[in-house]
């Protein structure tokens, strides 16, 4: 199970101060912890950067690498800065992965700066025409885009789908639909399809003291179902993926499993 830590992001007014500022400390400081709680991929969010994306994308990930010996996810919907980033990402660590493509048209090219910097790609089942009904519905994108990234000369073991997560307190028949999906976009390709959440979105708008019960438990479900990897805050879902990962046996069990 990856995690993949969601806690760089421009909405935390820390971090976004640190992004404009060009402030190493706070940047580094919170890259450095997600890694020792269990992340093992750092996602740099920096919002649609429509000014100074390029720059301010590859100050964050040479800024993250420096410190953490760990892939980035480039989370942004500027393409020129996707590209800036993938330039001075240090893939001796692993391979990037892109946030992400979708079925929206403005999207496609995304799949083709992937396979350019043989990059990994999460693809997001979503287009257009508005949020997807159903598991059924998520799985139909999920077909369109899987066969529109082998026309872009992405290898499939080079996508990840994901559902997408939609919160609870508003869209709970979703918190379903999205598990189910989990399962059917396993049953797409053999070998299986990669798939990702951005786990935190389950609990968006509900209370603070409930947020990481949520998480934790949506998690344990969705990696019963064949989940691949979260965007989510490693000092709360480490150990519950790390003891999933032991029960699923994909992990062999040590008493010392989780510092593992």
């Amino acid at each position: 199970m990856l995690i993949i830590g969601e806690k760089l992001s421009i909405i935390a007014k820390r971090v976004r101060e640190a992004m404009f500022a060009k402030d190493k400390g706070p940047i580094q400081e919170i890259a450095k912890r997600q890694y020792s709680q269990g992340a093992r991929m750092i996602d740099a969010n920096i919002g649609p950067a429509e000014d100074g994306g390029e720059d301010l994308m590859q100050w964050m990930v040479t800024t993250i690498q420096e410190v953490v010996p760990a892939p980035i996810c480039l989370d942004t919907t500027n393409y020129k800065a996707l590209e800036a980033g993938l330039k001075v990402h240090n893939n001796e660590w692993g391979r990037p992965l892109i946030n992400s493509t979708s079925n929206d048209p403005e999207r496609f090219p995304i799949l083709e700066l992937g396979a350019k910097y043989n990059s990994q790609v999460i693809g997001l089942t979503v287009g257009k025409g508005g949020l997807p009904a159903d598991a059924e519905e998520r799985c139909a994108i999920a077909a369109e885009i899987m066969a529109r990234a082998m026309e872009y000369g992405m290898p499939l073991e080079d996508l990840y789908l994901d559902p997408l997560v939609l919160q609870v307190a508003t869209s709970q028949d979703h918190a379903a639909h999205v598990i189910k999906a989990i399962k059917m976009f396993q049953e797409l390709n053999d070998p299986a399809m990669k798939t990702v959440v951005g786990l935190s979105n389950i609990s968006n708008g509900c209370p603070k003291h409930v947020r990481p019960i949520l998480d934790k438990y949506y998690l344990a479900l969705l990696m019963y179902s064949g989940l691949t990897a979260a965007i989510a805050d490693p000092a709360e879902v480490t150990e519950t993926a790390k003891t999933i990962d032991v029960f699923m046996g994909k992990t062999l069990y040590a008493h010392s499993y989780l510092e593992m």
